[in-house]
């Protein structure tokens, strides 16, 4: 019966999860925040020094190194979290990298071949790996990475839109399948986020932020920790009945249909 669960509030209390692409930006922020809610973590990155640096606290074996697009990689890694927790109630999806910003005329076809295998393949990959284990123990909730760039159309992002859009996708097919199962899996679609991605597209003069914050209901870009409570959220019991959802995190981006900067009165 749904009155006799019990929601503690400490939302993760004893969770047991793994995060990829933890070693910074969504991924760090968002695993601090889920151990700070109570859960027990396996961290996951590609980069093992930055991770290890980040996670100086976490007991090596805890660290682990991981490649998404790699298969045997992502099936050892939920092996070794599954031996090292116990089990393992959630995962955190969020390894992924930003598209090379331009004309789909200039745009090579390796560079969009890596934006797409690591974001998109690489979510396969995990959330694969998790199912395995998930569906043997009969229970488990996934969240994935979409995007805003997923939902809309945005000039210049031709890998990472189409890539992120297919996650969205993934994730609905993989919630129908496994539902039945005890299994969920739910997507977030964060807007621009303030990470060091996007200080360095900054730089690089290929974000303009104040555009993004002029853009954005809210009036600014989203911070690391409402995308990590958000996930928290469809991590935990309270979103027990929910599967196949995309969750915008976007401060009313997607809901606006203002003009924007055309706009002048």
């Amino acid at each position: 019966m749904v009155g006799e669960t019990q929601l503690s509030p400490e939302w993760l209390s004893g969770k047991r999860i793994v995060v990829t692409g933890a070693a910074s930006g969504i991924g760090l922020g968002a695993a601090q925040l889920f151990q700070r809610l109570g859960a027990e973590l396996v961290v996951a990155d590609r980069d093992h020094p930055a991770l290890i640096k980040a996670w100086s606290e976490l007991a090596p074996a805890r660290c682990q190194q991981v490649d998404v697009v790699d298969e045997a990689a992502c099936e050892a890694l939920m092996a070794s979290a599954h031996a090292l927790l116990g089990g393992i109630d959630g995962v955190f999806n969020s390894a992924g990298v930003s598209d090379v910003v331009a004309p789909a005329l200039e745009v090579a076809i390796a560079d969009w071949q890596r934006v797409t295998d690591i974001n998109l393949r690489g979510t396969f990959l995990v959330c694969r790996a998790a199912g395995r284990i998930m569906l043997a123990q009969g229970s488990g909730s996934i969240v994935t990475i979409s995007s805003v760039n997923g939902v809309t159309g945005i000039p210049r992002r031709h890998a990472y839109g189409p890539a992120k859009a297919a996650i969205a996708q993934l994730t609905r097919t993989l919630a129908c399948e496994w539902a039945g199962a005890g299994v969920r899996v739910n997507s977030l679609a964060p807007t621009y986020i303030r990470t060091p991605m996007i200080d360095r597209l900054s730089a690089e003069g290929k974000v303009d932020v104040g555009r993004l914050e002029r853009r954005t209901p809210m009036g600014r870009l989203g911070e690391v920790e409402e995308v990590g409570a958000a996930a928290a959220f469809l991590l935990s019991d309270w979103s027990r009945f929910l599967t196949g959802v995309l969750l915008p995190v976007d401060g009313g981006w997607l809901a606006y249909g203002g003009p924007g900067d055309v706009e002048t009165a």
